[in-house]
């Protein structure tokens, strides 16, 4: 790769767990100096050595104009115009929303407002895919239990439940995605999940496969919607099993996935970097769009070139001004996160989809944890502790329970302790 100009930095916003922190240390290598935007807790990245300082302040919790005017405070105290990256769909939707106020301060992605809601809502995405003609799974959006109910008379079972729009939580502690087998259990998820007062749940057809089926799309578009870099890949495992998030992935090639979202990135104007998540259905032979994230996803570190290059870098010379070199990623590289993948490992194990050898042998080709690092040490053991604190809140939740019996005293009771202590683990 040329010699880079790195002297403009980089605010992360927020600095988020495996995602912030490969932002830090590929950026950071190449000599950009970045600072973390924590909304509470030190991030994995922030207690990196390529992190340059940290700030803490929660973009959910505050009103839009005291973030705006947290934002260029902070661009002064870092000086110079930065680079704002932001790591969620909620940052980028606010990015885009204030995007003229920023502007002065921030360089960044410079989405527009309308194409970045439309695909960060599930419910509007599936109109935008089909308009342009892109397949993608049926789709409902529930406004009430009587449209649910109505809905699931013909519907077909299985079915998806997942949140509609990032920006907008479901109720507090339910998971973001559940997969409903029955009338029934999709009745029960709904009035777990959803949040009557404001409707933000949305029924997609599932699918069937395991989670090999799934593929991504990882690019950057220039303000011209060309993609300067990009590359695809597939799920191995996910956390939480099944609905979740990449633990486990492999970059491997795949010209369908990449045409389709050329096409599609190019026909509705896209800017900036992309994730995107596919499910290729055996029925018909088609990938089918499941989700579009308008902004960096935390598994971006999957798809590295030769020379260094991904999508943070890409952005980052781009915005500059600098050339992009052409670079392909190297097909073939799995990337991993550690502590996810081991909780997912054993639920696959104790499903008895997995098996402890096919397991170990998943990890060959691995290139690249998202933690582990012996030139940056001390993100893994914040990770570590991160991950001890939440496992003991579970275990205190379950001991304090209404109506929990006392525990029993002697050797009898050693193994109840041990799988009360075990059980939360799994279910991690």
């Amino acid at each position: 790769m040329p010699k880079i100009d790195a002297s403009t930095p980089v605010v992360l916003l927020p600095a988020v767990r495996q995602g912030g922190l490969g932002i830090a240390r590929s950026l950071g290598r190449i000599g950009v100096a970045v600072y973390a935007v924590d909304p509470g807790p030190r991030s994995p990245a922030s207690l990196s050595r390529f992190c340059k300082g940290r700030f803490e302040w929660n973009l959910e919790a505050a009103p839009a104009s005291e973030s705006v005017a947290f934002l260029l405070h902070l661009a002064n105290r870092v000086g110079g115009k930065a680079i704002l990256i932001p790591t969620t769909d909620s940052a980028a939707l606010f990015v885009a929303d204030h995007a003229q106020q920023l502007r002065a301060s921030y360089l960044f992605q410079d989405q527009k407002p309308e194409t970045a809601h439309a695909l960060a809502n599930k419910a509007s995405m599936f109109h935008v895919a089909r308009r342009y003609g892109i397949p993608a799974p049926e789709t409902f959006f529930p406004q009430s239990e009587a449209g649910l109910l109505a809905f699931l008379e013909t519907a077909a079972m299985p079915v998806v439940l997942k949140c509609l729009d990032a920006g907008r939580p479901l109720r507090r502690s339910a998971p973001a995605v559940q997969i409903a087998h029955s009338r029934a259990e999709a009745q029960d998820m709904y009035s777990r999940m959803q949040d009557p007062e404001v409707p933000n749940l949305v029924l997609q057809e599932y699918i069937p496969g395991g989670d090999d089926t799934i593929w991504m799309f990882n690019g950057y578009f220039n303000r011209d919607s060309q993609c300067l870099f990009g590359g695809t890949g597939k799920k191995l495992r996910q956390c939480p099993v099944y609905t979740g998030a990449t633990c486990l992935g492999v970059c491997l090639e795949n010209g369908v996935v990449v045409n389709t979202t050329l096409r599609f990135m190019k026909d509705i104007g896209y800017t900036g970097i992309l994730d995107l998540g596919y499910r290729f259905d055996a029925r018909d032979g088609q990938y089918k769009l499941l989700d579009v994230n308008p902004r960096i996803g935390s598994t971006f570190r999957l798809f590295v070139g030769e020379d260094g290059m991904d999508v943070a870098r890409a952005l980052y010379l781009d915005l500059t001004g600098q050339p992009v070199p052409a670079s392909s990623p190297r097909y073939g590289r799995k990337w991993i996160v550690e502590d996810d993948d081991l909780l997912s490992g054993i639920r696959y194990y104790r499903d008895g989809k997995l098996k402890v050898a096919d397991w170990l042998k998943s990890f060959h080709g691995v290139e690249e944890t998202s933690f582990l690092s012996l030139t940056d040490p001390l993100p893994a053991a914040g990770m570590a502790i991160s991950d001890l604190r939440r496992l003991g809140a579970k275990i205190f939740r379950r001991g304090r329970r209404p109506g929990k019996a006392p525990a029993r005293t002697g050797r009898g009771s050693l193994r109840s302790r041990v799988m009360s202590a075990v059980k939360p683990l799994m279910e991690f």
